[in-house]
């Protein structure tokens, strides 16, 4: 345990974050959780355990892969349905046999990233979602369907506008009402752009174009220029309830009593399918150079976050590892956490499974 401290404190003296908070469990045990640096180099502001962070691409996992969950869980969704069943204007196009499936699992052939917000922002904030969705719609595939895998924010998108179709309901107040509410989760949701500042709230980046220093606000910037609520990025949270919420997901892969989400139904998007890298929703460890370093087994399922954000969870070892940090605070180009990542997961791992 003080290796693991000492390394997080060196972390921070070596700037590959300005704070963190580290979360570490074995079963229903935390055996780590610690706050280490500061949550604004500005104000000097110190990261406690309850410091909200930009969690980033977490929200793939953690909002639109349980709304999809949920939608499948009611009966109301089939993963093998085609865009072209589920989305307006996607009938005639290369995405109409595009199926859910093919977006969890990032094998749509669509482009990993494109800067929308740049065009958005010359369009009235309630026009831009829409627009977004069509700009998306009509952005020509970059490979087959199925070929091959390519991570993909645009994917994660058109999965909240199917998610919203099929539930009536924004993809924030959905995930809300159907899952971070019924398991207690009032730190773990969206703050969409406008929502009021509150205390405790890790800084982000000192942007270029919005001119200020973020905090509080989503860093993504197609996120923000849609109002904030996107598939792709826009969830806050605290490391202790993305706990919460990665052992309910753990439980159900682990055949443990589940309370919102059937553990069978987790078990089937937790399974990687025969030559694929990922499950539906969740990373997996890769091959070599994994951020989960190298102890976490092949079961294992993670997610990282572009803010400096990640967790990793072994149904094997019954372990859940949350890092939750503001590397990008207050630039983007600090890409230290990549080394840093795999050296801490090991530490860990080895701190928790030292009895065995």
């Amino acid at each position: 345990m003080t290796s693991v401290a000492a390394a997080m404190e060196r972390a921070v003296r070596e700037s590959v974050f300005p704070g963190a908070v580290l979360l570490a469990s074995r079963g229903a045990d935390i055996r780590f959780h610690q706050a280490f640096g500061v949550a604004d180099l500005g104000t000097g502001e110190p990261v406690t355990n309850g410091t909200l962070f930009d969690l980033a691409s977490l929200t793939k996992p953690l909002a639109t892969t349980m709304a999809v969950l949920d939608l499948v869980q009611q009966g109301r969704l089939r993963v093998e349905q085609p865009l072209g069943e589920l989305l307006p204007g996607v009938t005639g196009t290369d995405k109409a046999q595009v199926t859910v499936d093919d977006l969890l699992r990032h094998r749509s052939g669509l482009p990993a990233y494109h800067p929308y917000y740049k065009a958005l922002m010359g369009f009235p904030p309630e026009e831009r979602r829409d627009r977004l969705r069509n700009l998306i719609v009509n952005e020509p595939l970059v490979y087959e369907t199925g070929r091959k895998e390519l991570y993909s924010d645009l994917g994660f998108i058109l999965l909240a506008w199917v998610t919203e179709i099929l539930s009536g309901s924004r993809l924030d107040r959905h995930v809300r009402e159907k899952i971070h509410a019924p398991l207690g989760l009032d730190r773990l949701g969206f703050r969409g752009v406008g929502a009021p500042l509150e205390k405790g709230v890790a800084a982000t980046e000192d942007c270029p174009w919005r001119k200020r220093v973020l905090k509080g606000e989503v860093h993504d910037d197609n996120a923000w220029a849609v109002g904030g609520v996107e598939g792709h990025a826009g969830l806050f949270g605290t490391a202790f309830q993305v706990w919460m919420l990665l052992k309910e997901i753990l439980d159900g892969v682990s055949f443990k009593a589940t309370r919102v989400i059937d553990g069978a139904l987790i078990r089937r998007f937790a399974a990687r399918k025969p030559g694929y890298e990922r499950a539906a929703g969740f990373d997996t460890p890769s091959g070599t150079h994994s951020s989960a370093g190298r102890f976490f087994s092949a079961a294992s399922l993670g997610h990282l976050g572009f803010t400096g954000t990640s967790f990793w969870m072994d149904p094997v070892a019954s372990i859940i590892v949350v890092l939750l940090t503001n590397r990008v605070h207050p630039v983007r180009s600090n890409e230290k956490i990549r080394k840093f990542r795999p050296e801490i997961h090991d530490l860990v791992m080895e701190m928790l499974l030292e009895k065995e």
